[in-house]
């Protein structure tokens, strides 16, 4: 099974960048499915269903999310619906949508999984055994991809070990900036502490310089605005065992889009 996760979408440069550069991508790579993070995608924070669709369109199988997930908000409504989105499995009980969801890849079905960190950013319930419950709930599922959406590495360190050799994969999303850490761990799972972004290029995060400065200036608000220009295009290319669902490589996926 080969499988293509694009990192976080930023904006309309974000998916735009998407729609020209995939069809170039299947083409090369011939991914059997097609993953991504959609947390940025409207605006550059949050998810709509008219964003969702334009991905959906493309051929991208299901999206993944992470703390953006609720700042459009339609998404209350539109994740609680039988969508192919999922959002961090351990948001307490009672938020919409669902943190697991399978995806038909062939014969074979690839369970994709979302879980949010906790270091630095809103205290969800502990990740470490939110999984550990999901893992016993899918007890004899063989292929599983898990975004992990995260601010400290350390923390997404700790959790690629913490699940070596029980997934078959570990995506780290949220920071936009790319790793150089892409490998198999020593138990059998693929693994980046973040993929990084698909967004502009001459940004912070995705975002106009010029805001995010003078917020760091003043500690006020400022507006932030998507940025323009190039955007930066940031994949992994997942090749997995067909029968056992071990990873047999990972392997990063970097272009530059005109915009």
């Amino acid at each position: 099974m080969r499988i293509l996760f694009i990192g976080d979408i930023v904006g309309k440069p974000g998916r735009k960048a998407v729609r020209r550069l995939l069809p170039r991508l299947r083409e090369t790579y011939q991914p059997d499915v097609v993953l991504a993070n959609g947390e940025n995608m409207a605006g550059g924070a949050g998810i709509t269903r008219d964003t969702a669709r334009e991905m959906f369109d493309l051929g991208i199988a299901l999206l993944t999310t992470g703390n953006h997930v609720w700042d459009q908000r339609e998404a209350l409504e539109y994740l609680a619906e039988d969508v192919p989105i999922v959002r961090p499995i351990n948001y307490p009980p009672g938020a919409p949508g669902l943190g697991v969801r399978e995806v038909a890849v062939g014969a074979v079905n690839l369970v994709v999984v979302n879980v949010q960190g906790r270091v630095f950013m809103r205290p969800l319930d502990d990740p470490f055994r939110a999984m550990d419950t999901a893992l016993t709930e899918l007890k004899g599922k063989s292929h599983v991809l898990v975004d992990l959406h995260a601010e400290a590495t350390g923390e997404k360190q700790a959790l690629g070990f913490y699940l070596d050799g029980r997934v078959s994969a570990i995506v780290g999303t949220h920071t936009h900036v790319p790793t150089a850490d892409a490998r198999v761990l020593p138990k059998g799972t693929a693994y980046i502490t973040d993929v990084g972004m698909v967004g502009p290029r001459e940004s912070v995060i995705g975002v106009e310089p010029a805001a995010v400065i003078q917020r760091h200036l003043t500690q006020m608000y400022h507006r932030f605005e998507v940025g323009s220009g190039p955007v930066l295009f940031c994949a992994v290319l997942i090749d997995l065992n067909d029968e056992t669902g071990r990873a047999l490589g990972i392997h990063p996926i970097q272009e530059i889009v005109a915009n």
